[in-house]
């Protein structure tokens, strides 16, 4: 039986809107480039209609060769499970594993090793997520736990992830949510999404 949600399959944008954190009540159509079955970073940042709990989601995509970038700025993209938590899109081919490079959850937890693949090839992200638990004040009974698998490698195992990160669609845990892709005014391309739920 098929159970997975197609978030996008490569023909349109229809799964997903245009976000702004700077103008976080406006929903605006989705505009980035289609084209050979991928989707490509323009402007604003994509956020699923589809809500979802625990889940399994996967998702492909190709960082820019950007040799006259360094940082931050070569290939930086962002995956948010639950639009809250970020597992970091950069060029980190040959990079020692950071909070801050590609497979982090960022600014929180490394990845175990760098499973990243030289820039313009198409990269893998399977992510098992087992959503956070919220007393009835909103604070955290029980915090998300992920596993992220990138090019079929693990990267994080069961990682209990304490807190939510900035730039997200909510600044705060929540126990269901979207999938935000971010624009870091880098052309990263995105094909193959889809979630599937484990509630």
């Amino acid at each position: 039986m098929e159970d997975k949600v197609i978030l996008f399959d490569g023909s349109n944008l229809d799964g997903f809107y245009a976000w702004d954190d700077e103008v976080p009540d406006k929903k605006s159509p989705a505009e980035w480039e289609i084209k050979d079955g991928a989707m490509t970073v323009t402007h604003g940042h994509l956020v699923s209609k589809y809500e979802y709990g625990d889940a399994h989601i996967h998702v492909e995509f190709r960082i820019p060769d950007q040799p006259d970038r360094e940082g931050q700025w070569k290939g930086n993209s962002g995956v948010y499970v639950h639009g809250c938590y970020e597992i970091q899109v950069l060029d980190s081919w040959g990079n020692e594993p950071k909070d801050d490079e590609c497979g982090a959850v960022y600014g929180i937890f490394p990845p175990r090793v760098n499973a990243s693949l030289p820039p313009e090839q198409w990269q893998t992200y399977d992510i098992i997520v087992r959503a956070a638990k919220l007393n009835e004040d909103g604070s955290i009974k029980e915090p998300a736990v992920m596993t992220v698998i990138h090019n079929g490698i693990v990267i994080h195992n069961n990682r209990v992830i304490p807190r939510n990160n900035p730039g997200g669609v909510t600044n705060y845990v929540v126990e269901k949510g979207p999938l935000l892709l971010q624009d870091h005014r880098c052309p990263v391309s995105y094909r193959n999404i889809w979630v599937r739920p484990l509630d």
